[in-house]
């Protein structure tokens, strides 16, 4: 329409037009929306991670009660991890057809009524079965989670937006094993996950009635053929490849720390209490902060940059760990844990971006590799710390960062070699 039929002036001098609102109705940080979705996915990983490794702290009571050894006890957190792994791309694919929202919220539904049974368990056999069950359940989060992010936040936010949500996994884990620590010292392991399952309750409802409804979802096909098809093409992928391998391995080595530690501090020449115990996963608060400040650590540092100093922080703490001092320990911990939620909150997010089709099969793929490193971890370091003791686990941790290193220097290569011959973006 011209400036005459639309009373619009045209002189020189005028007042400049009004710029267009901006059309990108995706959230972002400050604006509408977004505070609830940040809150609601927190609770989310909350919710999941209290769930999850809710026996990783209480494995000596556990063992103690059933007469078996770290190893066979373990299991009851691999079984998790390990049902998590298995069912996260199936899970990913319903929430392709039925919306992420529809999804995350059954799986919390499933997951936390299975928690309130897991108190009830007659035997080690039955607590392992239901915990897979638990981590077939909780497979509807993690992908789904990051694929909503995608959609639904502006690309500059998503690195911010999943470190928060990584935040919520931390501080999930960090609740769930303090507060089954100090319960369990008291009233025993089966009330301790007892009250987590009731703490999960409450995180998933809250969930439920924060966060905001989906704008940018687009239903996709549940045709195993679309499927396969979109699975084998993220697999084709070069940097997806790398960075699924470097979540595998980065929970290796969180996996195996985490379940052993419990045994070597309530052992000679610690000898601690499993109310204290417990406490020591406080560290986890520190993995918070890394992983939510990761967005601001890949701009200074770039992508790999960010994955080496990771690996790096990870490395050194598992060094430090081997003292016998209790307060270098402590440290190690503090480092191992900082390394871990940075390089995982990087990675993760690097999946996000990288994938522009089939988001939450890209989401899923990375968390099928993220749990199968945890229950890797958990069950190769608990044999390792039979055989050897706590430098056993250590010496696991260590080949895994090493893994993460070569994985990121192999990148760097296939980088530089790709710019070199041509624009065509480098992986």
């Amino acid at each position: 329409m011209s400036p005459a039929s639309t009373g619009a002036s045209t002189r020189v001098g005028a007042a400049s037009p009004v710029p267009a609102p901006d059309s990108d109705s995706r959230l972002t940080p400050g604006g509408p929306g977004y505070r609830r979705m940040s809150l609601a996915l927190f609770l989310a990983g909350v919710a999941t991670f209290a769930l999850l490794y809710s026996t990783q702290a209480l494995l000596p009571l556990i063992s103690g009660e059933f007469g078996v050894a770290a190893s066979e006890a373990s299991w009851t957190v691999a079984a998790a991890t390990g049902g998590l792994a298995l069912f996260v791309l199936p899970m990913s694919a319903l929430s392709e057809r039925f919306g992420r929202r529809t999804v995350m919220t059954a799986s919390l539904a499933v997951a936390v009524t299975v928690g309130m049974l897991v108190p009830f368990a007659p035997s080690l056999g039955a607590l392992v079965v239901l915990r897979a069950v638990q981590g077939a359940a909780l497979a509807g989060l993690p992908a789904s989670a990051q694929a909503y992010l995608a959609e639904e936040v502006r690309p500059k936010a998503l690195v911010t937006a999943i470190g928060l949500f990584v935040a919520g996994n931390s501080v999930g884990g960090m609740s769930g094993r303090v507060i089954t620590g100090w319960v369990a010292q008291e009233w025993g392991w089966r009330i301790s996950v007892g009250v987590i399952g009731a703490l999960a309750v409450a995180c998933a409802v809250a969930f439920r009635l924060l966060l905001p409804a989906p704008k940018h979802f687009a239903a996709g096909s549940l045709r195993p053929r679309v499927l396969l098809g979109t699975v084998r093409g993220h697999l084709a992928d070069p940097l997806l490849r790398r960075l699924y391998a470097i979540g595998a391995l980065f929970m290796t080595v969180f996996g195996g720390v985490y379940t052993v530690i419990g045994y070597r501090l309530t052992s000679a020449p610690f000898g601690l209490p499993q109310g204290i115990v417990g406490s020591i996963f406080l560290v986890y608060l520190v993995g918070t902060v890394s992983a939510s400040t990761a967005g601001r650590l890949v701009g200074r540092f770039g992508r790999r940059g960010s994955l080496y100093l990771a690996g790096g922080t990870t490395a050194g703490g598992l060094l430090l760990s081997l003292t016998p001092s209790l307060p270098l320990v402590l440290l190690g911990l503090v480092l191992i844990t900082a390394g871990f939620f940075a390089g995982h909150a990087v990675a993760s997010s690097a999946v996000s971006k990288t994938a522009t089709r089939g988001r939450a099969q890209a989401s899923a793929l990375y968390q099928s590799a993220y749990y199968i490193g945890s229950s890797v971890g958990s069950t190769v370091g608990a044999l390792a710390f039979h055989a050897d003791g706590w430098t056993g686990t250590v010496g696991v941790g260590l080949l895994a960062i090493l893994g993460v290193v070569t994985i990121t220097v192999l990148g760097s290569r296939a980088a530089r070699v790709a710019a070199r011959r041509g624009p065509v973006a480098a992986h």
